[in-house]
């Protein structure tokens, strides 16, 4: 081709060369045959709200098709996820008895450790990761200890590591820190390597914003800070590069995995982390985005297949390996339908 110009036109005059993007859309099977990203069940994480007591699941209002479960729903909850194809669950527990240094929450006999034990019975092809934290079992509400009214760092690590030991112990395959403190990642990880538990994955919540989307989770763990808010520890949203510094230090601390909340306002972050770290990345789809999908589709506002689809689609092309999402059931079993 030397000393020929290549000219992009849009007239059929000879010689011309013709960028046409739309030829590989024309058909679905042209549209499949090059699509750049793949949402696959595998690398979906479902999230489950573990209630103490007995019965059955109990619907959550402001998040419909989402429930609490009792230990006792558990083995069949995870035979059924299993066949559905959910690869990973993520659990959250109600406190039985909240305390002010929210002492339930390392219980070796408590709910989270009972749940693990019951799934791992169960379903033991499924990862099972803990959430890590102490707000929905202190009577303050906040993830920390509280001393003179401020969240005292370094106590509440010592705490959080007794937390992910108790998990540990009951068998959880990844243990995910999610209080935000200084140094926590670090401390899970000396207490776990101190007591033979090398092997426990660390999932850190490295960039966890003090978002507007975590009412409907709150209202489930009855978890809303009784005094004050959580801004002093959770990030402001307002900040990239502090966030990609909380990357960093979490994964010199000792980090397995990296997680951004709420995904959709974290998607530049994604992208950015995605170039900067060869560490597995998730990102957490948060309740408050899950009740708006669902909100609007039941407005007719919005289709929420595709939707769901479109949102899950563009955190996986940020860079996303793993996707913590309330919808995972609903996309597992579209998959296995063939939609």
């Amino acid at each position: 081709m030397s000393g020929r110009r290549i000219r992009y036109a849009e007239d059929d005059s000879a010689g011309t060369f013709r960028a046409r993007p739309r030829r590989l859309r024309r058909t679905a099977a042209l549209r499949e045959w090059v699509a750049e990203t793949d949402l696959e069940v595998r690398r979906l994480t479902y999230p489950l709200f573990v209630r103490p007591g007995r019965g059955e699941p109990r619907p959550v209002p402001s998040m419909p098709g989402i429930e609490q479960y009792t230990v006792g729903n558990l083995a069949a909850l995870g035979r059924d996820l299993e066949a559905e194809g959910i690869r990973s669950v993520l659990l959250f527990g109600l406190a039985r008895k909240k305390f002010p240094d929210g002492r339930e929450a390392w219980a070796r006999d408590g709910l989270i450790p009972e749940a693990v034990r019951a799934l791992k019975r169960t379903a033991p092809g499924l990862v099972v990761a803990t959430d890590v934290c102490l707000c929905a079992y202190t009577s303050h509400g906040h993830c920390g200890v509280v001393r003179n009214g401020e969240i005292a760092n370094d106590a509440t690590c010592e705490r959080l590591g007794q937390v992910a030991l108790a998990h540990a112990e009951a068998g959880a395959d990844v243990v995910a820190p999610s209080a935000m403190m200084d140094g926590q990642v670090g401390r899970i990880r000396a207490t776990l390597d101190a007591t033979g538990h090398e092997a426990t994955v660390l999932w850190a919540y490295s960039t966890k914003h003090a978002s507007a989307f975590y009412g409907p989770f709150r209202d489930v763990e009855r978890s809303t800070p009784a005094f004050g808010d959580r801004r002093s520890y959770q990030m402001d949203p307002r900040n990239g590069r502090e966030a990609l510094r909380e990357m960093a230090l979490d994964l010199a601390e000792g980090a397995d995995l990296l997680m951004v909340k709420p995904a959709l306002t974290s998607l530049d972050l994604l992208a950015r982390a995605r170039e900067r770290f060869s560490l597995p990345l998730a990102a957490f789809q948060v309740s408050g985005e899950y009740a708006l999908l669902k909100a609007g589709a039941d407005r007719g506002i919005i289709d929420e297949d595709a939707a769901v689809r479109e949102t899950l689609g563009a955190i996986r092309r940020a860079g996303a390996d793993v996707i913590v999402t309330y919808f995972a059931r609903d996309v597992a079993r579209r998959t296995r339908e063939g939609r």
